[in-house]
């Protein structure tokens, strides 16, 4: 099980990046959760296998039509159990 703190940066607030996040996580099987930050950053908690974590990492980059993904940091945190992925506010 792999767990990570994702910090994604550039045009990713009001494009739909969070929902597009959402349903690649749900898909792939990762639970955790996507938030707007204060900043214009997107932060994603997700916990899942390495294989799985690895393509949410892809996805990031990437992103939907409308954003611009400047930069994706991320590190390793403790799990924390949780069933489910979400949006949070």
């Amino acid at each position: 099980m792999k767990c990570l703190e994702i910090k994604v940066v550039g045009r990713v607030q009001g494009v739909g990046y969070r929902y597009f996040i959402k349903e690649k996580a749900k898909k792939l099987g990762i639970t955790g959760y996507v938030k707007n930050e204060k900043d214009g950053s997107v932060k994603i908690i997700c916990q899942g296998n390495d294989e799985k974590i690895n393509l949410l990492l892809k996805y990031c980059k990437i992103g939907t039509s409308f954003s611009r993904v400047q930069q994706v940091d991320y590190h390793e945190i403790k799990c924390v159990e949780k069933n489910f992925f979400e949006i949070k506010i």
